[in-house]
């Protein structure tokens, strides 16, 4: 079997599946979501208290977001039979989940630097997740009758 680069054309038969777009999807959001998260604890930073409510609230949907990027992770895994997304995801949604405590707390010390690396787990999986095909497995053909 050929070995493509990720710029090359997928061969015919490897579209990416229904549950792959939805994982997607979700990851799009969750990056989305991610970005704006500093942007609103910046706007506090800078005096507007307002922008406390927009984290807050940016948190809470991340949180959703997370959830939904895992259930999208568990159809890939079954439909797709590829495990990482998953464990991926699993690994963001805990990581916001001490993220989302660690602020609520006041905890800046584990905040700060954990919201670093979730943006940047977030950014990695959402490239790998775009950068090749997530084709439906094909079934063999039973030759026993």
């Amino acid at each position: 079997m050929e070995r493509l680069s990720t710029l090359d054309e997928a061969p015919p038969g490897t579209r990416t599946a229904v549950s792959g777009w939805v994982l997607r999807a979700a990851a799009t959001l969750f990056l989305i979501g991610g970005f704006a998260q500093p942007t609103f604890a910046g706007v506090y930073l800078s005096g507007d208290f307002d922008g406390l409510a927009a984290h807050v609230l940016g948190a809470d949907l991340l949180s959703s977001i997370s959830i939904a990027q895992v259930g999208a992770a568990v159809a890939v895994w079954i439909r797709v039979r590829r495990a990482w997304p998953f464990w991926a995801s699993l690994a963001l949604m805990l990581g916001g989940v001490a993220q989302y405590f660690a602020g609520m707390e006041g905890a800046l010390w584990l905040h700060l630097p954990l919201g670093v690396a979730l943006i940047a787990g977030i950014t990695v999986t959402f490239a790998a997740l775009w950068m090749r095909p997530l084709p439906r497995r094909v079934k063999e053909a039973r030759t026993d009758g």
